[in-house]
């Protein structure tokens, strides 16, 4: 039966396309006429169709009409596995291991926009060569709470870092022919009650902080994609936001691409018609295994087409929403190119390894690094030196074709050099089986030892060792940088303080290497003789940090993030009432209030005068540099600040020259101390001066009005601070706006 209608089908399609080429088949034609084109040959049951999910990835495209389907793939730092149509498990393929960039906040450490470009354009390439359509990247969600198990998919604390991060990013992915879709839209700051917080935020920082890296991806990267979160704003899930989605994005962004759900938040369908979005993606099923009809159960699926048959739905509205799926399709699957990417190239190594080394932040070296030619006997301390880390964490788990351990790394750099040891030192989580996948480090972490022996073992061996490299941290484990799981702490887990404490004592040639994604407590920062923040970095994890090790790459991340020293010191402790919220009588749901404003990061810090471990913005070097006496000039719109940066150290490096400004104080306005205006980074050769160049907008002086709804400029002098760090600004120079 089905045989024939596919033939009927197909001899309706010729038919209809002998008296020539239909306009949405011609690539020739412009984007626009194409859309209306296919969008009058559809009936309503299609049109319905393409709004809801077929399966765990894909959306139904139009079979008669020769229209494909439309496929979304997590995630933002790797093409995903394949899972089975109907259920999360891995499909078993052998064609489908990827390469594994390093994660965003690592993209973040770089400060480099152009690396952004290179990475989109990379993980695009895989994306095209895998089929698919939508990328469901990049992560713009700021850094609120340390305690965020999402935060290393993110870029850290800074809107306007996030902002230049982010649009690169978007046009790589995009000049492939993939949809980028940003995420997760918007407010969605805590994993923890993340389906079921409402979140109370003041307009001003809504628009100023938390908004701001979603509207400089639409409005200037232009994005085609767009993810509301989980979370509620103003008392409607971001999914059936009509604020969020029709006013904002929609309305003041002019936002023309689609909106896809994040999976399974969708949960009303009147509100979620009510709310503008596009297309519903995992709502409550697990496809065909529930029931033969599952997908047609969506919110928007046969209830919706109810809703049109009978007048309660507007099918203009429907045809919005069509348009916008058609549109994105032929942006993608039916765009006028041949390209079809290339995927685990050497060519998309060397960009993740280039990322990784760069991104790493140097945060202390008393003098062991890199490492010295007399360094004989390397030991190497920890689960993470050996543990596969491109697995686990959520969406972001992925199927790599090769991971390169920091241990592997590091012997392979030191051959000939120097004789390189493991011990384990502590019990983290071991190997994993994730997704009905066991990683390849299964065997190898496997125990025998109790936590007593492991320290031991290897605190004697630290004795005897020229260097000792601890290599811990966290590891997208549950509660430990982990999608739908929040931290519990802001210390090592595992016992690792400790054990860095007793290997300290044993050795005080010791370089701390912390992988993770979110800020830690080092309480033992005094102890070591250097520091690494290491990230999650994929496939070339250990040859990058073997290359800044060692110095083949002198290291030049700078810190996305503050490190506080207390998690009492960050800005959502307390009551529960900023974090992780206040449950509401009676109802599944919690309150969370944003009542430290638009003070976040390093504005609570600065703002409230709270000393922290390591600032935004740090990042130590292997050589030296001196940035010179600013200039400033203006046109209407821009100041552009011009100071000489020299090298005066013996060996090549990059340097990142940051410039906050400071605000004149308004009687009953919060105003944070200094704020991010522009930043550019720069390569000299050992004795090299170069001049350099930075353009700020006069409108990063700024603040949203909520009285106006608009943004507002207030007369007066600001203050422009420049520098290496927010805490190393040593040139400043006072600048007055006056109204026109």
């Amino acid at each position: 039966m089905k045989i024939v209608v596919a033939i009927v089908s197909c001899a309706l399609a010729l038919g209809a396309f002998a008296q020539g080429t239909p306009k949405y088949l011609d690539f020739t034609a412009p984007l626009e006429e194409r859309v209306e084109d296919a969008l009058g040959r559809m009936t309503l049951e299609e049109k319905v169709k393409m709004l809801h999910a077929q399966s765990k990835f894909s959306s139904a495209g139009v079979p008669r009409l020769g229209i494909p389907e439309l496929w979304c793939a997590d995630g933002p730092h790797g093409i995903r596995g394949e899972v089975f149509w109907d259920n999360w498990d891995n499909a078993g393929w052998t064609n489908d291991s990827c390469t594994a960039f390093p994660a965003l906040t690592c993209l973040a450490a770089t400060w480099r926009p152009e690396l952004a470009r290179e990475y989109g354009r990379a993980i695009g390439e895989e994306a095209r060569y895998r089929g698919k359509d939508v990328l469901l990247a990049p992560g713009v969600n700021m850094l609120r709470t340390p305690l965020n198990g999402r935060n290393f998919e993110y870029l850290g604390e800074d809107p306007l870092l996030a902002s230049k991060m982010a649009v690169p990013y978007i046009e790589g992915v995009q000049s492939n022919n993939v949809a980028a879709c940003l995420k997760h839209f918007a407010l969605n700051n805590n994993e923890l009650n993340r389906n079921t917080c409402d979140v109370h935020v003041s307009d001003r920082a809504l628009f100023e902080i938390y908004l701001s890296a979603f509207k400089a991806g639409v409005v200037e990267g232009g994005a085609w994609a767009v993810m509301p979160s989980y979370n509620l704003f103003e008392n409607r899930h971001a999914c059936e936001n009509p604020r969020l989605i029709k006013e904002i994005l929609k309305g003041d962004w002019d936002f023309d691409g689609i909106t896809v759900s994040d999976w399974g938040g969708v949960h009303n369908t009147d509100l979620v018609i009510d709310g503008g979005l596009d297309l519903e993606m995992g709502t409550g099923t697990d496809g065909l295994t529930a029931n033969m009809n599952a997908y047609d159960t969506y919110h928007m699926a046969n209830p919706y087409l109810e809703r049109l048959r009978d007048g309660r739905a507007s099918v203009e509205e429907l045809d919005d929403h069509v348009r916008r799926v058609l549109r994105t399709i032929f942006r993608t699957s039916m765009a006028p190119s041949h390209w079809k990417g290339r995927f685990t190239c050497p060519e998309h190594y060397a960009t993740a390894r280039r990322i990784g080394a760069e991104g790493i932040v140097l945060l202390k070296n008393d003098g062991v690094l890199p490492i010295a030619e007399n360094v004989r006997k390397v030991l190497l301390v920890g689960e993470n030196a050996v543990k596969m880390l491109t697995i686990g964490g959520g969406s972001s788990s992925l199927k790599a074709q090769k991971e390169i351990s920091p241990l592997q790394g590091l012997s392979e750099a030191l051959q000939g050099k120097a004789e390189v040891a493991w011990e384990r030192g502590y019990i983290g989580a071991g190997g994993v089986i994730y997704n009905n996948v066991k990683s390849r480090d299964f065997e190898l972490l496997s125990e025998r030892r109790d936590s007593a022996a492991l320290v031991a073992d290897a605190v004697e061996k630290a004795r005897n060792a020229d260097l000792v490299i601890f290599v811990g941290g966290l590891n997208k484990e549950e509660h430990q940088d982990c999608e739908d799981r929040d931290r519990l702490s802001l210390n090592l887990p595992y016992g690792q303080d400790a054990l860095i404490e007793a290997l300290a004592d044993a050795n005080p040639n010791i370089v701390v290497v912390n992988i993770s994604g979110n800020p830690v407590a080092m309480p033992w920062a005094g102890k070591v003789a250097a520091i690494v923040q290491d990230w999650y970095l994929g496939s070339e994890a250990g040859n990058s940090l073997a290359d800044v090790l060692t110095g083949t790459v002198n290291p030049s991340g700078k810190l996305p993030f503050t490190i506080p020293y207390r998690l009492e010191d960050t800005p959502t402790w307390g009551d529960g009432r900023r974090y992780p919220g206040i449950q509401r009588a009676d109802s599944h749901i919690s309150d969370i209030y944003y009542d430290e404003d638009i003070l976040i990061g390093y504005r609570w810090y600065d703002t409230k005068k709270i000393p922290v471990q390591f600032p935004f913005g740090y990042g130590l070097s292997y050589t030296r540099f001196d940035i010179g006496t600013p200039t400033v000039s203006r046109t209407d719109s821009i100041y552009t600040f011009t100071m000489d940066v020299s090298n005066i150290g013996s060996l090549k490096g990059a340097e990142t020259v940051q410039i906050y400004v400071s605000a004149p104080k308004v009687k009953g306005l919060v105003r944070e101390a200094k704020k991010l205006a522009g930043f550019a980074k720069v390569d000299l050769l050992p004795g090299e001066t170069r001049s350099v160049s930075i353009d700020v907008p006069v409108s990063v002086l700024a603040y949203y009005d909520e009285e106006t709804a608009s943004e507002r400029i207030v007369p007066g002098k600001y203050v422009f601070s420049v520098g290496a760090s927010s805490a190393e600004l040593l040139h400043k120079i006072n600048v007055r706006y006056d109204e026109k």
